[in-house]
């Protein structure tokens, strides 16, 4: 069954081609070889790398997702993967050890056991494969959306950084996306809104090159959200 609120975001997102562009620059120079996109949703992120001729297989554990990126994308890979499968290397040893990197982008935040899912990249991962992270970053921005959205958690370069060293990961970069993002989430919050406004997100499109601007700025110090590149070792 199609997850409404979550497809709703996702549909409000799609439309901010400037903002989904800066996310893809940013992740692009950590992708290489055969990449897995865990949680592609519809696919918003996944259409930049297939424009640009990446090898990438997109995944979602939503049926209606899976059918959609099957549909929209007919020439690329798509699966269902459950990375916090009772029996995940049971199901899923045909991938032992497939890919080069594996992507999660706002889909970490959902899953109620955080480290069985990092823990189950290790096992997709060749050895010294990359494992790229984008969550929503700071506890004190939770909000009713993330709440709508079933985020179990909001995290901080340091909580991820032990996440991921907890499992064996040699963390080669944790920096901050999207400082500007912190004052509209404020102002969401503040309002208690329980979804991203459509009006909002495309002003806020329209603001990328500020918020790149600022981004700069800061120095990747602070943001919305937090990136992690971590390698599994040799």
């Amino acid at each position: 069954m199609k997850d409404e609120k979550g497809y709703q975001t996702l549909e409000v997102i799609a439309k901010a081609d400037k903002f989904n562009q800066w996310m893809f620059e940013t992740i692009r120079p950590y992708c290489r070889g055969s990449i897995l996109e865990i949680g592609s949703g519809i696919g918003n992120i996944s259409r930049f790398f297939i424009q640009n001729g990446y090898s990438i297989t997109l995944s979602d554990t939503d049926e209606y997702y899976i059918d959609q990126l099957k549909k929209t994308f007919k020439e690329t890979n798509v699966h269902p993967i459950d990375l916090v499968h009772e029996d995940f290397q049971e199901k899923y040893a045909r991938l032992f050890q497939t890919y080069d990197t594996v992507i999660f982008l706002n889909v970490l935040e959902h899953i109620d056991n955080d480290e069985q899912a990092i823990e189950n990249c290790r096992y997709l991962l060749k050895p010294g494969g990359s494992l790229v992270v984008l969550v929503p970053a700071y506890s004190f921005l939770f909000s009713k959306m993330d709440r709508e959205l079933q985020h179990q958690r909001r995290y901080t370069s340091k909580k991820l950084f032990i996440l991921a060293s907890k499992k064996k990961f040699i963390v080669k970069k944790v920096f901050y996306f999207n400082a500007i993002g912190i004052v509209a989430w404020t102002y969401g919050k503040f309002l208690r809104l329980r979804s991203i406004p459509s009006n909002e997100m495309k002003l806020f499109n329209n603001l990328v090159p500020l918020a790149k601007f600022i981004d700069k700025i800061f120095f990747k110090k602070a943001g919305l959200s937090v990136i992690m590149v971590a390698q599994k070792d040799l």
